[in-house]
């Protein structure tokens, strides 16, 4: 059983990017959690933990251009060209790997429950979460996925 299993729900689902110019749909399956990352990849691209929900592909329906850039060798950070909003990361090595959107995207993700943080031992003072959920730290996580190169300094 996975950690986000009684989390998983099927519905609609709409967000935004900062100025509108991309519209982000769902209309399926997604998870109503939120897992955060304090890898410095993440920290660089947000500014602080990266937070996101999963979508399952096939749910996912997007309006307007976005930009993309090629974050890892198999991951790929979307946003939108003109107000520069973070929209989603997305593994790029399997055709059906979930979209793993910003929550502040979409309202009502305002109340999906923080389940998970990785790279624990890596977050920044001004980024500690309370509560209780799980927490990976950098060497269990590059355990679990050899395709990660390492965090850098």
């Amino acid at each position: 059983m996975s950690i986000a299993d009684p989390y998983r729900r099927s519905g609609q689902l709409d967000g935004k990017c900062l100025c509108g110019s991309v519209g982000l749909h769902i209309d399926g399956d997604y998870v109503a959690a939120i897992g955060v990352c304090h890898c410095s990849n993440c920290q660089r691209s947000n500014g602080t933990a990266w937070g996101a929900f999963q979508a399952s592909p096939d749910a996912v329906r997007i309006t307007g251009n976005v930009a993309r850039y090629a974050s890892a060798p198999f991951a790929e950070r979307v946003f939108c060209p003109v107000c520069g909003s973070n929209l989603w990361l997305r593994d790029t090595d399997a055709k059906d790997a979930p979209y793993e959107f910003m929550p502040a995207l979409f309202p009502e993700a305002a109340d999906f429950p923080l389940i998970s943080e990785v790279y624990s031992d890596r977050a920044p003072a001004y980024a500690s979460f309370a509560g209780d959920h799980r927490r990976v730290t950098r060497a269990e996580y590059e355990a679990k996925n050899p395709h990660v190169e390492g965090d850098m300094p």
